[in-house]
C-alpha cells in the first residue's frame, strides 16, 4: 500500500517530526543554489518545526542570508494579534535566527481591506518571482510547507468556498468558512512549488490523512497538484494504518 501521490515518512512523535521537518528544510535549502523561497504554514505542528530550526545545531546549517519567507495564508487580524501566523513565526523563529528583515514577506493586514491586502500580497510575490505570470519551467516556491486541516483544507483553501475555483489570482481573500477573514495563496501559487511537504501530527488528523493518502480528491488537500516533489511527514498518531507504508526515515 503506497500513497496515491507523494512519499510518506512517519516519525514517533511530534518532537521527532519537528526535528525531521527542520532537517528536511535545511536539506532542501542547501540543495538549491541562489535565492531560496519558502512558503510557511501556520499551526502548532509547524511552530515546533520553526522553533527547532532556530536553535543549535540546526540554525547554523540553514542558509538564512539567501532565504525568503512568504506565508501560505494569514488571518486578517492586526500583526500583534495572537491569531496572526506572522506573529507566531516571528516569535518561534524569525526573531531568533539571523534573517534579513527584507527577506520576510508578510501579508498586509492594516490600512487595507481584505481584497486590497490580497492584491498587494500578490504584487509582492510577483516582484519576488520576477514575472507577472507563473511559468511551468520556473516555480514560485522552492519549498511549500502545508498543514492538513481536519476537513482537508490547506492554507485557507476551505472546502465549499469559491476560492477553490480561482485559477487566475495568486492570492485571494476568503470571507466565509471561518470566524475571521483569511488571505490565502490559491492553487496556482501553491502548485508552483519545486518541493511540497505536508506536516501532519496527532490522532485527530488520522481520518483525513487516510482519505488523502488513499486518493480522495474531493477535499482541497487532495486537489493539490504541485509541479515538483510531494512529501508527507507525519507522526505515528496521524499515520495510523499507513505506518508500514512509509519510506525509511
Amino acid at each position: 500500500m503506497k500513497p496515491a501521490r507523494g512519499t510518506l515518512f512517519v516519525y514517533h512523535d511530534a518532537r521527532a517530526l519537528a526535528a525531521a521537518a527542520a532537517k528536511f528544510m535545511c536539506d532542501c535549502a542547501q540543495a538549491k543554489p541562489g535565492p531560496f523561497v519558502v512558503a510557511l504554514s501556520g499551526g502548532s505542528t509547524p511552530k515546533l518545526t520553526y522553533e527547532t530550526l532556530a536553535i543549535e545545531p540546526v540554525v547554523a546549517r540553514f542558509p538564512w542570508s539567501r532565504t525568503h519567507f512568504v506565508f501560505g495564508d494569514e488571518r486578517f487580524v492586526p500583526p500583534d494579534s495572537k491569531e496572526s501566523n506572522a506573529r507566531m513565526v516571528q516569535e518561534a523563529m524569525l526573531s531568533i535566527a539571523p534573517v534579513p528583515l527584507d527577506h520576510v514577506h508578510r501579508v498586509p493586514t492594516t490600512g487595507v481591506d481584505p481584497d486590497g491586502a490580497a492584491a498587494a500580497y500578490e504584487n509582492e510575490l510577483k516582484k519576488l518571482y520576477g514575472a507577472p505570470e507563473l511559468k511551468p519551467e520556473k516555480a514560485l516556491l522552492d519549498l511549500c510547507l502545508l498543514g492538513l486541516g481536519d476537513d482537508g483544507h490547506i492554507a485557507s483553501l476551505i472546502p465549499g468556498e469559491p476560492v477553490l475555483e480561482e485559477r487566475n489570482k495568486w492570492v485571494a481573500a476568503v470571507g466565509h468558512g471561518r470566524p475571521e477573514v483569511r488571505i490565502t495563496l490559491t492553487f496556482p501559487a501553491l502548485d508552483s512549488s519545486s518541493t511540497t511537504a505536508f506536516l501532519v501530527q496527532g490522532e485527530s488528523k488520522r481520518a483525513i490523512l487516510d482519505r488523502v493518502l488513499s486518493g480522495d480528491e474531493s477535499v482541497p488537500a487532495g486537489m493539490l497538484r504541485p509541479q515538483g516533489e510531494l512529501f508527507w511527514l507525519a507522526d505515528t498518531a496521524a499515520a495510523g494504518k499507513w505506518i508500514g507504508s512509509s519510506a525509511p526515515a
